[in-house]
Order: structure tokens, then C-alpha cells, then sequence
């Protein structure tokens, strides 16, 4: 039933934006993201396209949806158990409050990882009134998509195993997420009207699926080859919306 999330999620989005933009040309609420971002041990890149719709009277709020492409490079992490199901035994909203069940978390070591991701999200930014409207505040999550890379070598209890990123993202909160996803949180400096210079907060996550079915889950007979690494980055960005007026 998680799975159901997503798709309602975006057709809801869809409806509700649209409802917004009557007054609003099509053009001026696309922008186009770029972002570098450093965290330890990993470094991630980010480019992005999104489109928003002013909510309320005074159009500060700012609601909509895009598609970011991002590129997540690591060296010496260790991925852990990634399915819900193991990790605390709860899904979605009810594994974020849960404690880790550890006899059922194990790790596997990469030397090098590198994943690539392509994902709709949704995308919010407010701008604030003080500060002369030079400030806006914004924050945008992946939602769905795919994620493609390199075959990896890793290290699993001494032994070499091989790892490819997990094909299918979707956001299904906590734990009970699937794949490589990307969600940002940032304070930007409105240069212009047309560009901004972000700085902010990064959460990405990272994911393989090994070749094999390698961890034997505790006093089961359930195998697991999924591995999340979980990376908080700083950011830098700019923003340009080449159409705003």
C-alpha cells in the first residue's frame, strides 16, 4: 500500500496547482537549479528544473513540482540494512518514531561509491517580507524516479561482494523509502529578480542492491540485498528563473 503514496501524492499536486494558475504565466514560474554540495567522506551535485505557483494573495508562498538529476560520489562509507521492514519492523510515518531493532542492521563497506539519480519531486519556497523581499526560504524533495551507476565492489564480513545503485526510487517516508533520494533545505539571497544564490542543508540518500542476497536476517529465513547510506551535506546553489519579471 506504500507504494500508492507517491503516484496520489503527485496527482493531488498536479490538481492543486493548477487551480492556482490562472493568473499566472506558465513561463515565469520555471527555474533551473544547480548545486554543489560537501559532506563527509561524500560530495554530491544537483541540477534541477522546477516549476511553482504563487498560493494566497500576497504570492510570498510558492507551491509546485520539478526534476532534479543528481550525482552522489563517496569514498570509505559504510551502507547499512535499508528495508523498513528489518531495520525497526514499522512502515512509513510509524518507522520515523521507531527505534532500530540492531540485531537486525549489518553494513556493507565501499571503497569508492557513486550513484546517479533522476527524480520528479515536489518543490516550496516562501519569500520573506523583511529584508526588502531579498530573502526566500525554500525547501524541495524527490519523490519518484530511477537511479543508474557503475557495478561496485564492496566488503561484507571479509568477503568481496558486487553492488549495483537500486534501480526504482520512491519516497515513502523513513525507513520505508526505496532507492537514491534527494531532498533540500536552503536560505536564498534574491541577487535579482531572475537569480538567487542558495545556501542550505543537504539529506541524501545513497542505495545498492547487491548481486546476492548476502545479510541472513536474525531468526528468520528473509535474505536481505538492500544497503542505504544516509549523507548530510552543506550546500551552495544558485537559482535563475529566466522568465520572471
Amino acid at each position: 500500500m506504500n507504494f500508492l503514496v507517491t503516484p496520489f501524492l503527485f496527482c493531488f499536486l498536479f490538481v492543486s496547482t493548477s487551480s492556482f494558475a490562472q493568473n499566472v504565466s506558465t513561463k515565469e514560474g520555471n527555474s533551473y537549479r544547480a548545486s554543489v554540495n560537501v559532506g563527509s567522506g561524500s560530495f554530491s551535485t544537483a541540477f534541477a528544473w522546477s516549476h511553482t505557483y504563487p498560493i494566497g494573495k500576497n504570492k510570498r508562498f510558492k507551491l509546485g513540482y520539478g526534476v532534479r538529476f543528481s550525482s552522489f560520489f563517496g569514498s570509505d562509507l559504510d551502507y547499512r540494512t535499508a528495508p523498513a521492514k528489518y531495520t525497526s519492523g514499522k512502515a512509513s510515518f510509524a518507522a520515523l518514531f521507531a527505534e532500530d531493532i540492531n540485531a537486525n542492521i549489518d553494513t556493507v563497506r565501499f571503497n569508492k561509491a557513486q550513484t546517479n539519480s533522476l527524480n520528479a519531486g515536489i518543490y516550496l519556497n516562501y519569500l520573506l517580507p523583511a529584508f526588502k523581499n531579498k530573502l526566500e526560504l525554500g525547501v524541495n524533495i524527490d519523490a519518484i524516479g530511477f537511479s543508474f551507476g557503475g557495478k561496485q565492489n564492496a566488503t561484507y564480513n571479509g568477503q568481496t561482494v558486487a553492488a549495483k545503485p537500486t534501480a526504482f526510487n520512491a519516497l515513502l517516508i523513513s525507513d520505508s523509502d526505496l532507492g537514491s533520494l534527494n531532498s533540500e533545505w536552503y536560505i536564498g539571497y534574491l541577487v535579482n529578480k531572475k537569480l538567487t544564490v542558495q545556501l542550505g542543508y543537504t539529506f541524501i540518500f545513497s542505495e545498492y542492491t547487491t548481486d546476492t542476497k548476502i545479510q541472513q536476517i536474525p531468526n528468520s529465513t528473509d535474505k536481505n540485498d538492500r544497503f542505504r547510506h544516509k549523507a548530510s551535506q552543506l550546500m551552495l546553489g544558485i537559482k535563475f528563473s529566466p522568465f520572471k519579471k
